[in-house]
């Protein structure tokens, strides 16, 4: 950036995205320092390098608001467990049911394990009966992302989220992170320019 840029031409970028050619390096800082801004290096492999005419420090702030606001938006998947036994009452089947459409509707994943104890592990129907009606359950929000399957004393199956869930969610927390981040009309006002060593803080 600026001085720093220990080549003798490059390709300048305006500050307004216009291209003014091939020039001297120290033509090309002229410019920046005539406008109050910095030529930074955007492009360092092309031959010549390209540079850019623009306030270093507004664009620092604005890259790091970006980066906050996407943050902000990511959905974090998770996998939660939920445990039944193969003969599972019909309250406790219900209320589990319920856990599972809340975490898909959250747009996490599911992971049902029926726990077999002693001589239960010989009658595996059961458990493979009790996954299968709990899928059908919550078929409208739910993906079978992996069937039921034994392991050792422990039958598993991995619910997903469809995919318009996730959409749903998605959006939902955009507009809950736009709402909660919004202050007076117009933002938060830009760092002034000429400062392009100390961009300002968010």
């Amino acid at each position: 950036m600026n001085d720093r840029i220990r080549v003798k031409e490059v390709r300048v970028v305006g500050p307004d995205g216009v291209q003014l050619g091939i020039l001297p390096i120290q033509d090309a800082l002229d410019r920046a320092q005539a406008l109050s801004l910095d030529l930074v290096e955007v492009a360092p492999l092309a031959k010549p390098p390209v540079c850019r005419i623009m306030d270093y420090g507004k664009y620092r702030y604005e890259e790091s608001k970006k980066a906050k606001e996407a943050k902000k938006k990511q959905v974090v998947i998770q996998l939660k467990e939920i445990k039944m036994r193969p003969k599972t009452d019909e309250h406790d089947f219900n209320f589990k049911a319920r856990h599972v459409d809340r975490f898909l509707r959250a747009g996490h994943k599911a992971k049902v394990t029926i726990m077999f104890r002693g001589r239960e592990v010989v009658h595996t129907q059961l458990g493979k009966r009790l996954l299968d009606r709990l899928a059908e359950t919550v078929k409208d929000v739910a993906l079978i992302e992996q069937s039921p399957r034994l392991d050792g004393r422990n039958m598993t199956m991995i619910l997903a989220p469809r995919p318009e869930v996730r959409r749903a969610e998605r959006a939902a927390a955009a507009a809950g992170s736009g709402s909660a981040g919004s202050g007076p009309a117009g933002g938060p006002s830009a760092p002034p320019a000429g400062t392009p060593s100390t961009p300002a803080k968010p």
